[in-house]
């Protein structure tokens, strides 16, 4: 792979130590990187050179990472990776709200940087590589989930969906009614394996039930915990 064609990895961190490490590590796995020191100078960059994955920190002066991601997300469904401090549950939970694909909490091993990167950019290429789509369409009562446009509706509504959602919502949607552990669809919508104190796939899975909730009263449809297993869609 020429280096043209080579991810292109935008990094947006204050500190510029850390992001300069991050962009040689990331350089020596074969990614092209850059570095913006704040959201607005990473804003910038995203339009100017469309990376493939942002890199946001959420502790920065200035609007912070979380207000950065809002703003992206206004026009761009970019994959993003949060950085938070670790512990730091609400930026976490915040992060993934505002439409973040992942998170990691610092400090964190390099090594896994890397597969949480790849594992985003994976899922991303392989949604829009219709040969790896079992259906471009898929229903369930109300629901349509379009994996080609990236679109849902719900009845005549259309929901927006982080991209997180819309891979929970289409695992669902395929088989109405029967539950899907948590293991497929942590590793099917976020790229890895499951393990019991990640509670990424719970938070996805608490803002898609609220999204859903505030549609049509006529269209209802309700994701469902069962206990030890996973989750399943029930069509009302």
């Amino acid at each position: 792979m020429s280096e043209a064609e080579s991810p292109h990895v935008l990094i947006v961190d204050d500190d510029r130590a850390l992001s300069t490490m991050l962009a040689e590590l990331l350089q020596e796995e074969g990614f092209r990187c850059t570095t913006a020191a704040d959201g607005a100078e990473g804003l910038g960059k995203i339009q100017e050179s469309a990376p493939d994955l942002v890199v946001l920190d959420v502790m920065m002066p200035g609007d912070d990472g979380v207000s950065t991601l809002r703003r992206l997300r206004e026009s761009s469904r970019i994959p993003v990776l949060m950085l938070t401090a670790m512990g730091a549950d609400d930026d976490r939970i915040l992060g993934l709200e505002a439409g973040a694909d992942d998170y990691l909490a610092k400090p964190f091993v390099a090594r896994e940087l890397v597969l949480r990167i790849r594992a985003i950019l994976n899922r991303a290429y392989a949604a829009n590589d219709p040969n790896n789509r079992q259906a471009d369409v898929l229903t369930a009562g109300p629901l349509t989930v379009d994996l080609q446009k990236d679109r849902v509706t719900l009845g005549d509504a259309e929901l927006n969906l982080t991209g997180a959602e819309l891979r929970i919502l289409a695992a669902l949607v395929e088989k109405p009614g029967e539950i899907t552990s948590r293991e497929h669809l942590t590793e099917f919508a976020l790229g890895r394996k499951y393990t019991p104190y990640d509670r990424a796939l719970d938070t996805h899975v608490s803002h898609l039930r609220r999204k859903l909730a505030e549609g049509d009263a006529a269209h209802r449809c309700e994701i469902r915990s069962v206990r030890g297993t996973g989750y399943k869609l029930v069509i009302k």
